[in-house]
């Protein structure tokens, strides 16, 4: 069959966001589309901070350098270097799994890179939680 015969799979969709940020090889092959999510994270399914919520705000640290700057890595620095983005952002940006995003955003938080925003200081604490929810109903109350 000829190939000019053949259609482009491709041939109308639009782009892929985040396609430029996998670029990295040297002779401008993808490998986006071949490599799984697994190996990107070394087969890790979990990074010291495996408490990272889909919300939490990521903010790349100003000036941070990056020894290791893979694909993944980059892309996370050069979208939280441009504003600040949650986990399931950046997922949904880069085009990789949250599972993938939550590891290397865990890593890079580890190593001064990114700093992770999750919510207020109350989250941490159940009991701070009712205490807000019981002060919002008395609130309520005395409209």
């Amino acid at each position: 069959m000829d190939d000019a015969a053949t259609p482009d799979p491709d041939a109308g969709r639009p782009p892929r966001r985040g396609h430029d940020l996998y670029d990295a090889d040297a002779d401008g092959a993808d490998d986006s589309r071949i490599v799984r999510p697994y190996t990107r994270t070394r087969g890790r399914t979990r990074s010291a901070r495996n408490d990272l919520p889909l919300e939490a705000l990521v903010s790349a640290v100003p000036g941070a350098t990056d020894p290791v700057a893979t694909s993944e890595r980059r892309g996370i620095l050069k979208l939280a270097g441009e504003s600040m983005l949650s986990i399931a952002e950046l997922s949904a940006h880069l085009s990789l799994p949250l599972g993938v995003i939550r590891v290397v955003v865990g890593d890079l938080a580890d190593q001064g890179l990114v700093t992770v925003h999750t919510g207020s200081a109350s989250s941490a604490n159940p009991a701070n939680d009712l205490k807000v929810l019981e002060s919002v109903l008395d609130g309520i109350s005395a409209l």
